[in-house]
């Protein structure tokens, strides 16, 4: 069973970036869609999609800020995050597109904080 562990994270400040890498460990198909959902204490948000073909998408909080890619040859996607709000902070997860959360990763923190 693939697993995905998710690094990056850290604490930033408002305005800052960070560029968040998820690799899978065990078999990953170039032909699934990944994405990154984001959990914060109050709600949970699908913050991105990458399909097969490259085709993205993006919550409304989030488009022309973050950019996902993807690797299939390293078995690696990533989330390019810049100008970073406050309400970005939360635990970020990457996950094949129809995971159960109780197979999701550890995820990774990100705060955003002055």
């Amino acid at each position: 069973q693939v697993q995905f562990v998710e690094s990056g994270g850290g604490l930033v400040k408002p305005g800052g970036s960070l560029r968040l890498s998820c690799v899978a460990s065990g078999s990953f198909k170039s032909i699934w869609t990944m994405a990154w959902y984001r959990q914060a204490p109050d709600k949970r948000e699908l913050v991105a999609t990458i399909m097969a073909d490259r085709t993205t998408t993006y919550a409304d909080s989030v488009k022309v800020r973050f950019t996902i890619s993807r690797d299939n040859a390293k078995k690696e996607v990533y989330l390019e995050m810049n100008d970073l709000k406050p309400e970005d902070t939360a635990v970020y997860y990457c996950t094949k597109m129809g995971t159960a959360d109780d197979d999701w990763g550890q995820g990774t923190q990100v705060t955003v904080s002055s």
